[in-house]
């Protein structure tokens, strides 16, 4: 399932890198904490995978 939006793509960007150890969950707060949480690591990534240049900065429900 694609990102709907960059903030969300970053954010599960930043999940992604936890889940991997190359970031600390302790960095991580709102969105990408919730990701981190409840998402698994193919999930993550198929999020941080989305291109950006077609996605909006944000919509409606992101955090």
């Amino acid at each position: 399932m694609p990102a709907k939006s960059k903030a969300q793509q970053k954010a599960a960007g930043a999940a992604l890198a936890a889940k991997r150890g190359e970031q600390k969950k302790s960095d991580l707060q709102g969105a990408s904490l919730q990701m981190y949480e409840s998402m698994s690591e193919d999930e993550l990534e198929d999020f941080a995978s989305t291109p950006r240049e077609d996605l909006p900065e944000k919509v409606d429900g992101d955090d």
